[in-house]
Order: C-alpha cells, then structure tokens, then sequence
C-alpha cells in the first residue's frame, strides 16, 4: 500500500525501465482506475475527510484498537525494533519517511503512538486495487487516497510516442482513463483535507520520494515538495524517519524503525520557492542521516519471502 507526496510525476524525472512485469502491473492500475466502485470510494473518502476541516470527524477507527491489531500482525511476522520513539511529539506533526515496501505505513501505524491520530497520504489504486484490502482499510480508517497517474504509465505513453507500436492502445487507454494527478479541484481538496487535519490536532505520514526505493539505505531523489509546503503553512513539525530492512521481506526478518530530532520550520503561509528549498534541502539531509550507508541484506534461509514481498501489490 504505496502512501506518498501528492505531487504527480513530470516529464523531468527519470522513468522506469519498461519489463514485462511493469507493463502487466500498469494493465492492472488501468483496470482499477477504471473500476467504478474503486471511484466512488476514493470520491466517499475524500468528501468524508473533508468533513473534518469543519467538524470533528467520529468516523475514524479508534486509534488503540488500530495499533492493537496491526501490532499484532506485524510482530507475529518479524522482529520490530524502534529507536528513538521519544523524538515522535505529542502534538500535532508531520513523519517524513523513506519508502521501500507497501508494509511500511502499516509497521509505522503499529509502532506510534496512538495520540495523536496519524493519517497516512496513500496511492489509491495501489489501495483499493482488491476487495481484502478495501476490507481492510475501512475497519482501519485514517487514509487519505491519492488518485494520480505512475511513472510506469507515463513511461508507457512515451514509449507508445517514439515508436512502440505495441503499447499504443495501452497508452490511449491510459490517458483516456487515468487521472493525472494535477487536477486543480483535486489538488485543493487534499489541501483542504491536510490542513483542516493538522488544525483539528492530528498528524500525518508522508513518504516524500513520491515512490518505492528500490535500494536499502538510498532516497530517491529529488524529494516531493509537498511534505514541507503542508509544514510550513500549517506551522507543525516535520519529524524525519527512517524504515530499515523492508525492502526485501521474509519471516522473522528484522525491521528497524528509527524516529530523527523534530525538524522546526518558520510558519509561512504563501511560502516561496527559496523557502520551499531550503526546507527540501534541510528534510533530505536529515532521512539520509538516519539511513544505513553500508546494509546488508541477512544470508540464509528466507521463509515467505515471496509471498510477504507481493502480498500488498
């Protein structure tokens, strides 16, 4: 369940290699953008969100029972090891975290605190693609679902552009069916979303690369904008993160998470570019000082691992 920054892919950034396999999985995200009960939840969920900026929400799951049961999962599975938790603040704030398996926003559910409510910032297709997830997510509550294209699509369309004539009606399809991501109505909705959110007394968890990593104790860069601009307007922290070892998964594997210092930014609420950047600048340096430089992956027997590795696709 790929959570991460509303900011949608451009053209700049560098595109995944098409395979057989990413083809096939962009087949899959153009059947769910497509699949009307997937649509209407994602527009129930917003609107439901919405709610919040104007009221107290009472639809949310309760936040210990939420931690009960993921906790349980999660370390009936794999060893879990937390540093730092007391650098996680009791008011309202944002966690910036690296991004390598659809596990992580569940382990980082399981290991904070219950107060305040987290909600995580979701790819929806990625979400909501099958029933037993869509199952999941409504007894778990506290997403937040981002309808936007993936680079793997995009990649499609530019292919299907310079001579793959093989992917031209996939790409059509694509672009006929797929929302960008840059929808202005959509994008001040999750504004309005986030920051009513933040001003009631919750946080959030963002995964600023915008995307899977593909490599222990590396981001992928650059970082997503939106996770500074959402702290600089609403005034909160951003508390850096790091998530160790959950790339490559199997079970009884050992998984770290490890809380940094609370990043403390000026309130501003047009923020400028200059101050955008340097916030950017400030956020990276501190998830890249959290990381391992020289991980390495546990030699042996690896039980489940394939299963725990596509289990969340």
């Amino acid at each position: 369940m790929s959570s991460s920054d509303q900011t949608s892919t451009t053209p700049s950034e560098i595109l995944p290699p098409l395979t057989a396999a990413s083809i096939e999985r962009v087949k899959q995200g153009v059947a769910s953008a497509r699949d009307r009960t997937i649509r209407q939840i994602i527009e129930d969920t917003l609107s439901e969100l919405e709610s919040i900026q104007t009221k107290n929400s009472t639809a949310k799951i309760d936040a210990g029972i939420r931690k009960f049961v993921l906790r349980s999962l999660i370390h009936w599975a794999f060893q879990v090891e937390v540093e730092k938790p007391e650098n996680i603040p009791q008011t309202p704030a944002i966690l910036a975290v690296n991004h390598l398996h659809h596990l992580d926003p569940l382990l980082l559910l399981a290991e904070l605190p219950t107060q305040p409510y987290y909600y995580i910032l979701g790819d929806a297709r990625t979400l909501y693609n099958k029933w037993w997830k869509r199952l999941i997510l409504k007894v778990a509550g506290g997403v937040i679902p981002l309808a936007r294209i993936w680079k793997e699509e995009v990649a499609v369309i530019q292919a299907a552009k310079t001579g793959r004539e093989d992917l031209i009606n996939l790409a059509k399809l694509i672009e006929t069916n797929v929302p960008t991501g840059g929808e202005i109505h959509i994008l001040r909705q999750i504004d309005r979303i986030v920051l009513g959110i933040l001003a009631h007394g919750d946080s959030l968890i963002i995964f600023p690369e915008g995307r899977l990593g593909t490599q222990e104790g590396q981001l992928h860069l650059p970082l997503k904008r939106g996770t500074v601009i959402y702290a600089l307007r609403a005034g909160v922290p951003i508390v850096p993160a790091a998530l160790i070892g959950t790339q490559d998964l199997f079970w009884g594997k050992k998984l770290t998470v490890r809380f940094g210092e609370p990043l403390h930014f000026s309130t501003t609420v047009r923020p400028n570019r200059q101050e955008v950047e340097a916030a950017l600048a400030t956020l990276q340096n501190a998830i890249a000082s959290l990381l391992p430089h020289d991980y390495q992956e546990p030699a042996g027997i690896k039980p489940l691992r394939h299963f725990l590795n596509h289990m969340l696709w």
